[in-house]
């Protein structure tokens, strides 16, 4: 949603209401205890537990526990020798609210600004209703969960001021939608099980009717009518399944898929059926005698384009990211009592289209490599400083030699 800087009679009344609503409740505020619930570290987590996992502040007047994060940092990047020189970003600021309506039933919300309030977006507002650890259901705006970051993205949990290509130029950032599903998972000795499937208003015809001119999956975030109603009345499913064992880590395989196009309208055929299906394949794991953390993802997609469109608009995507960080050193550092230094690398990949040339049997390019090795200081769990360069290659659709970009990024992210 697009925020302009006119201030109309609406907004003036709203931003009354939030004075005196923030007025009572500093009132009641001051009159109770204030709580910090911690993040949850229990070993029986899951990726799928990482909407829930986050700190909360909690008083004993109101129903409602607050949280969030920010993330701001500095940039200075070069492409082919050319430089912009030195700018800083205000990346985002994400509000997290709560609520356990009743026994069995809470609520959460997520809304994000991002770029100083440049867009505004609710990523995740839905009730979960528990019946039993192994069936519940969850209904709203729910977060699409394919892949691992989709859902686990928060800043502060990562040493890399940028997000993964495949999580943000390949899938959509952040990606959810209006719709209902079911969620569970239980654990046996060292085992946990967890799983999620959802019926989802999802994607459109602009995956492949962009500005980009290829086949884009994130421009479909564009369509804010997804939250309202379908692009053309075929829900979006998307699955999940997770398996956890205690002492090596977790490994995530998801599927999300669906028809994408508008091939009707008023009873009068406007196209075929054609389908969109993302399959990805998710791990983490810890080496406890070196304390190095590994985590990663694939991630594959396959789209019907039309066949009146051209070859520049592949209909075979792919890309991955892998995390390495290694606790240099973890002790008390003036007042925090488990500061730490990390030393960190990833490793990017995305091919935006997979594939041959029909008329000379070439590889197409449009395909992306990138590698960042990183330095990290956290002064607690829920903070990151974090001093990023990056290094990237990138081919056009004819496999040209390679655009070449360097970067440094400095910044932090911080729960509050």
């Amino acid at each position: 949603m697009k925020i302009f800087t006119s201030i109309s009679p609406k907004q003036i009344l709203i931003a009354c209401l939030f004075y005196v609503t923030a007025g009572n409740i500093k009132a009641q505020i001051m009159d109770s205890v204030i709580t910090r619930v911690p993040v949850d570290t229990t070993k029986s987590l899951l990726n799928m537990d990482a909407v829930y996992n986050r700190p909360f502040l909690t008083t004993d007047k109101l129903p409602v526990a607050l949280g969030g994060y920010l993330e701001a940092n500095s940039f200075y990047s070069s492409e082919d020798g050319v430089s912009e020189g030195l700018s800083f970003q205000a990346r985002r600021l994400t509000v997290f609210m709560s609520a356990s309506i009743s026994k069995r039933i809470k609520f959460l919300s997520e809304i994000e600004f991002e770029d100083g309030t440049k867009e505004i977006g609710i990523e995740f507002a839905a009730m979960d209703v528990t019946f039993h650890p192994v069936f519940n259901f969850r209904g709203g705006i729910i977060m699409n969960p394919i892949g691992a970051f989709n859902q686990n993205h928060d800043g502060p949990k990562w040493e890399f001021v940028e997000r993964p290509d495949v999580a943000v130029n390949m899938l959509p950032a952040t990606w959810s939608n209006a719709g209902f599903g079911l969620f569970g998972k239980t654990h046996k000795k060292n085992w946990v099980f967890g799983y999620e499937v959802y019926l989802t208003n999802g994607f459109d015809n602009s995956i492949v009717d962009n500005e980009d001119n290829k086949t884009f999956l994130p421009a479909a975030k564009e369509n804010k009518e997804r939250f309202e109603e379908s692009n053309n009345g075929k829900a979006l499913v998307t699955g999940k399944l997770a398996i956890k064992n205690r002492k090596i880590g977790e490994i995530g395989l998801s599927y999300m898929g669906g028809v994408y196009n508008k091939f009707e309208e008023d009873g009068l055929k406007l196209d075929e059926k054609r389908r969109l299906d993302v399959f990805a394949i998710d791990f983490n794991t810890t080496i406890k005698k070196t304390a190095t953390y590994i985590v990663g993802e694939y991630v594959v997609a396959t789209i019907d384009v039309p066949e009146t469109y051209t070859q520049q608009f592949g209909n075979k995507q792919q890309g991955f990211f892998v995390d390495v960080v290694q606790t240099i050193f973890k002790r008390k550092i003036l007042d925090w009592e488990s500061a730490s230094f990390n030393f960190a690398a990833r490793l990017d990949y995305v091919d935006w289209n997979v594939g041959t040339f029909k008329e000379t049997g070439t590889n197409i390019g449009e395909d992306l490599w990138a590698i960042s090795p990183a330095i990290s200081f956290r002064p607690t769990s829920q903070t990151v400083f974090r001093l990023n360069y990056r290094y990237q290659w990138q081919k056009d659709i004819l496999n040209n030699p390679p655009s070449l970009t360097a970067a440094w990024l400095f910044g932090f992210s911080t729960y509050f």
